[in-house]
């Protein structure tokens, strides 16, 4: 996961969830803030601690793991 190098994951931290730098803010956190519309740099000045590399590097990582596995969506 060197590509990854901003993805911690780590059983006592988050229940092993995968994290930004072993902060407690996850990936899928930072997913979410994006997906329900605000903006990178929205995402950033509500969390001063995180950089944009962060932030990229959690979507990088969560279009990696999507595309690792098949997710069955039930249909409407």
């Amino acid at each position: 996961m060197r590509q990854f190098d901003r993805i911690t994951q780590q059983p006592a931290i988050m229940g092993g969830k995968a994290c930004i730098r072993g902060m407690r803010v996850t990936v899928g956190m930072v997913v979410g803030q994006i997906g329900a519309g605000l903006t990178i740099d929205q995402l950033l000045g509500d969390y001063p601690y995180l950089e944009r590399e962060d932030v990229m590097q959690a979507l990088r990582y969560a279009a990696w793991r999507s595309d690792e596995r098949e997710v069955l969506l039930a249909s409407a």
